[in-house]
């Protein structure tokens, strides 16, 4: 059931059959404002969202991706779950048609081209590099607002950069070690044998050892914010289908616990999204939401900074962080559809 303004700007899911855009896809589907016009899958055009994911109840039908005037040209704005590399081209050929968009691959995350290309692929489209903005509003809300290109950040690095921005903007931290754990979901709809249900379950397994590319994007966004800093980062598997939490250690400057916990209470004290919380969050506080739960505290042992967030991976790690986005960047409440 949808229910949203017929008058409202239309908006194109390219590659819903996935968990992410799926997700996206019922989330404008019951958006006040916007109203989805069509979805897209390659692999499985012709199946109505409902038949493969019968809890998000988006009864529109698959199509394949068709940029004439006629079909999917003429939308308003488009949020792209392409896989990485694939993104690219097409996120080209909206913005050339005046196509407002939302990507959630890596394409467009990382600024400096060399660093993108170590860690993925080959850029189709690098002169595009400049004109993205990275899709966290906690950090990027004005710019976010103006631009026609949101890059969509990884799930690791919400749940990191908004754990550890308030330390870092106040020059607070010396480095870092974070120590994450994301639900199987994270690693896309494709199985593969480190994701079969019998690798996963009552299983927890670490990955990407020393060579995740999450890394790099974390690093980016802490030098932006004054802690220019190489993180050691090592996720976790969980047997969980969606849910993520991040435990960062923090070397810092001599600090008092209350002035570290008063730093994140004025820091997010006007965010609708960010809860600052007397314990450590987990995971099901957070499910189905676009919030970020975080806790700090010191540990007096070591002189550390103990900060911890969770996310659910594919909401404020993914789709739903895309529509706070997409609220921005046609003026409405960031929060429309969104609580």
């Amino acid at each position: 059931m949808s229910f949203v303004d017929s008058d409202g700007p239309s908006v194109l899911v390219a590659g819903a059959s996935g968990f992410a855009g799926a997700l996206a896809a019922r989330l404008i589907d019951r958006h006040p404002h916007f109203r989805l016009s069509a979805i897209t899958s390659r692999s499985d055009a012709g199946t109505p969202l409902n038949a493969l994911y019968p809890h998000h109840r988006v009864p529109l039908v698959l199509e394949e991706l068709d940029l004439d005037l006629d079909r999917h040209g003429e939308v308003d704005a488009a949020i792209v779950a392409y896989p990485h590399g694939a993104s690219a081209p097409l996120v080209a050929e909206l913005l050339e048609g005046g196509i407002k968009v939302v990507d959630l691959s890596a394409d467009f995350r990382l600024r400096d081209l060399k660093v993108y290309e170590e860690y993925y692929v080959p850029h189709a489209h690098p002169e595009l590099l400049a004109e993205a903005v990275y899709g966290l509003p906690e950090l990027y809300r004005a710019a976010i607002a103006e631009t026609d290109l949101v890059a969509g950040p990884g799930c690791y690095p919400t749940a990191a950069i908004l754990t550890l921005a308030p330390l870092a903007r106040a020059g607070l931290i010396d480095d870092v070690i974070i120590d994450a754990k994301s639900g199987v979901s994270g690693a896309g709809r494709a199985a593969t044998q480190k994701t079969h249900f019998v690798t996963v379950d009552e299983n927890v397994v670490p990955y990407g050892v020393g060579t995740h590319r999450h890394a790099p994007e974390i690093d980016q966004e802490l030098a932006v914010l004054g802690a220019d800093v190489a993180v050691t980062f090592t996720p976790h598997l969980l047997p969980l289908d969606q849910g993520e939490l991040v435990s960062c250690y923090v070397t810092t400057t001599d600090v008092e616990a209350g002035d570290v916990v008063s730093l994140y209470e004025e820091a997010y004290a006007a965010e609708p999204f960010i809860d600052v919380v007397t314990r450590p969050p987990g995971v099901r506080d957070v499910r189905e939401t676009n919030i970020c739960s975080i806790n700090v505290q010191t540990d007096p042992r070591t002189g550390k900074v103990l900060a911890f967030g969770a996310i659910d991976n594919l909401w404020k790690g993914t789709s739903a962080q895309a529509v706070q986005s997409l609220n921005l960047m046609f003026g409405f409440d960031e929060t429309e559809g969104l609580l």
